[in-house]
């Protein structure tokens, strides 16, 4: 390889080294104000946007031991690297490519793990680094009752629910426990015997042990 193209590798590597992504795009069809806007936009959320080839992005992520990209590695090829936050160069891209249908986003690649486009949408659609911050900061702001009690949430509302939940089954338990004793008359002798006047007037029923049939005859 040339100095010159070594030069250009290992500029391309000390990119991919210092970020902790890389968004593979393919900008065929974009004009050079198009261009330079996505730059502008990207370099605000603390991204870049970097022409390269598509030897030397193989050469140099293959030196770093990166996933394999040789499948998104064709056409006019740009690549999209940061200091932290993905999801804000991802939701750029994406609005970018709703207002001008390019550029189109191939592949990418966060903690050394691939990316397939489809995943890459998804990420535009959650909350930037700044805006889950943000959030975080607020609730550790909040006072410690408070914040206890939004800890607590989830689990009193599941307390709620089970305890709804328990009270309907009590109030619904007569009407199931019917049909299950109903088959069962050997088991509850009792009844049947204080309901039956033949079982009261014999004389077996007097000496019986049971002194529930014996009060009835007073009355």
């Amino acid at each position: 390889m040339r100095p010159e193209k070594t030069l250009i590798v290992a500029d391309v590597r000390e990119k991919l080294q210092a970020s902790p992504f890389l968004l593979i795009i393919d900008y065929t069809g974009m004009k050079v104000p198009h261009f330079e806007e996505l730059r502008t936009r990207l370099s605000q959320t603390g991204s870049r946007l970097s022409v390269v080839r598509n030897t030397f992005l193989k050469i140099a992520a293959k030196d770093l031991s990166m996933p394999e990209l040789e499948e998104s590695l064709t056409g006019q090829t740009a690549m999209v690297t940061g200091d932290v936050d993905i999801c804000a160069a991802a939701k750029v891209i994406k609005t970018f490519a709703a207002e001008f249908k390019l550029p189109k986003v191939r592949a990418g690649v966060l903690d050394n793990a691939p990316l397939t486009a489809d995943q890459v949408s998804e990420l535009a659609n959650l909350p930037s680094k700044d805006v889950l911050q943000a959030k975080l900061l607020g609730l550790l702001q909040t006072p410690a009752s408070q914040f206890v009690r939004i800890l607590n949430e989830p689990g009193a509302s599941l307390a709620r629910v089970l305890k709804a939940k328990g009270d309907a089954d009590g109030a619904n338990a007569p009407a199931t426990a019917k049909p299950e004793e109903a088959p069962k008359p050997e088991a509850a002798p009792e009844p049947e015997a204080a309901a039956s006047p033949e079982a009261a007037a014999s004389p077996e029923a007097a000496v019986s042990p049971e002194p529930v049939s014996e009060p009835s005859k007073p009355e």
